[in-house]
């Protein structure tokens, strides 16, 4: 309680706006890969998978899977949001123009790209300073492509790992299960 305390304190001093441990993934701002600032509230009462992503990673042809997962079920109200970080073996070194191009040249890549950020270290981005804290689903980012189920309540129900594809049993059944109604 403490430690979480103290991070509250530090992003608040920061002047990082979050509005308590329990808020949801809506309120913290990001930029959108062309640089318009933005938040997950644009998808309030949709499910969000959040994806920390990299263009030269081994599991970077799960793109593929995310994309047609985001097609199956975008009309049913999932969003994918990819989130790119260059925090696992430089494999995230391009500008966001240079992302956005690999992404929508190679994998046709059409759900919403955010800007890239840190997802790990001491400038970790504050919405992964929430998921990783979160209950269930907390933990450090081990490595690119780790996956968060987000209710459309704006909390985090599941967590995949990297080697876990958009596209498993695992995945698809918990997506299904956070879009009934």
């Amino acid at each position: 309680m403490r430690k979480i305390y103290l991070m509250l304190m530090v992003l608040f001093l920061s002047g990082v706006a979050v509005a308590d441990a329990g808020a949801p993934v809506y309120k913290f701002k990001l930029s959108t890969i062309d640089g318009d600032p933005t938040t997950l509230g644009a998808y309030k009462g949709k499910v969000l998978l959040v994806v920390n992503v990299a263009s030269a990673c081994g599991f970077t042809p799960q793109y593929t899977a995310l994309e047609a997962v985001y097609e199956r079920y975008k009309d049913k109200g999932l969003v994918i949001v990819g989130v790119p970080a260059n925090n696992f073996g430089n494999q995230e070194s391009g500008t966001n123009k240079e992302i956005r191009e690999f992404c929508s040249g190679k994998f046709h890549v059409k759900f919403p790209m955010m800007a890239k950020v840190s997802v790990k270290g001491d400038d970790k981005t504050p919405l992964y300073q929430y998921l990783t804290s979160a209950p269930n689903v907390g933990g450090e980012i081990r490595w690119n492509f780790t996956k968060f189920l987000i209710a459309r309540n704006g909390q985090p129900i599941a967590r995949f790992e990297s080697a876990v594809t958009p596209d498993s049993p695992e995945v698809i059944s918990a997506i299904e299960s956070a879009l009934k109604p």
